[in-house]
């Protein structure tokens, strides 16, 4: 029997997702990065993606370079007899082969990656597909174009974005709207209580174009599982020996700071740390569906613990205050030192 858990909107979309996504970069567990985050083969894909079923966790993330197309395969296999009750996303653009044009968002790579995706998927339809970055050498005219014509055909249902700027996903909605191409709805982007860049310019974006924000790494390159602490030696199965090269860096002090916060109100309500790092993520604006990811049965619980409660406004603004970083210029208005309303911080 499905969970009702809360559905939200994807942006201005009309169409809703689960408050929490799966992330399925823990499938296939091939190559240095990939293999850090996950090895999770087609049987015990299946038991998690029923795990997530039962409890009405929906939608599943991809992208054609996780475990250089397997991520993708053994999701599409996971799901067989499935489909119509999954909400399948996946991203392209990274390079997903040797060939010259195996990467960006030129015509040629969007309708090929898009058709050797629904194999792997084993589908005739993709509900998001996003941009895994921006492409500055194809010209936003033929991307939008291309995008519109994939919706169209009904092969893609929504489109997105992820690590993108600011100003790229607002040069890419003025095309669309110029030309009345299908716009972006989706933007999948790293947020954490030890990554709130996403606070400068993506959330305030995304509220001003309809974007809903897709989190990924919720628990700050696995920062935040409460294994990690002042004093102590970073755990030798930690994630972060393998891809720290690839985090965004955290200062060791102001993790620890982040940390106590998180003890203190574990103990005051008897949640995880990780189950509350999600929730705080749950309340912040513009937040459409926070990605989990689970190398086995029990941390993917766990994760969805972070459902069906809510934490007060006291550990709210304790969370918010001991994670707020500086804010760079031109990214913190203000007016003789005073936020106003018509001017509000950047952090909210």
């Amino acid at each position: 029997m499905t969970q009702t858990i809360e559905q939200r909107f994807l942006g201005d979309s009309g169409f809703k997702v689960p408050a929490l996504g799966f992330g399925a970069g823990t499938f296939g567990g091939k190559g240095p990065l990939f293999s850090a985050w996950g090895n999770s083969q087609l049987e015990e894909a299946k038991k998690i993606i029923d795990i997530c079923l039962e409890h009405g966790v929906n939608l599943f993330d991809t992208a054609d370079v996780y475990s250089d197309g397997e991520s993708e395969k053994i999701l599409g296999q996971a799901l067989s007899g499935k489909r119509d009750k999954a909400i399948i996303s996946t991203k392209m653009t990274l390079r997903s082969g040797d060939g010259v044009n195996q990467v960006g968002a030129s015509r040629h790579h969007l309708i090929n990656a898009t058709e050797q995706a629904l194999t792997r998927l084993k589908t005739d339809y993709i509900d998001i597909l996003q941009l895994h970055h921006f492409d500055a050498q194809t010209p936003l005219e033929s991307v939008m174009s291309t995008l519109n014509e994939l919706v169209q055909s009904g092969k893609v249902r929504y489109i997105g974005v992820s690590n993108f700027s600011g100003w790229h996903i607002m040069k890419a909605q003025a095309v669309a709207e110029r030309y009345g191409y299908q716009r972006f709805v989706a933007n999948q982007a790293y947020y954490s209580l030890v990554g709130r860049d996403y606070e400068w310019e993506l959330m305030p974006v995304g509220l001003d174009q309809g974007l809903g924000g897709i989190i990924w790494s919720p628990l700050g390159w696995g920062r935040l599982t409460g294994k990690i602490r002042r004093g102590q030696k970073m755990p030798e199965q930690s994630r972060l020996h393998e891809t720290a090269q690839f985090a965004p860096p955290v200062d060791d002090e102001h993790l620890f700071n982040v940390v106590d916060v998180l003890d203190q109100i574990a103990a005051e309500t008897g949640k995880s740390i990780p189950q509350i790092a999600i929730n705080w993520l749950l309340s912040r604006p513009s937040v459409s569906s926070v990605l989990i990811g689970a190398r086995n049965e029990q941390q993917l619980q766990d994760n969805i613990g972070a459902l069906g409660w809510s934490l007060t406004t006291e550990q709210l603004d304790a969370l918010n205050k001991v994670s707020r970083v500086s804010i760079p210029y031109p990214y913190y208005p203000y007016w003789n030192g005073q936020f106003t309303e018509r001017n509000p911080p950047a952090c909210l």
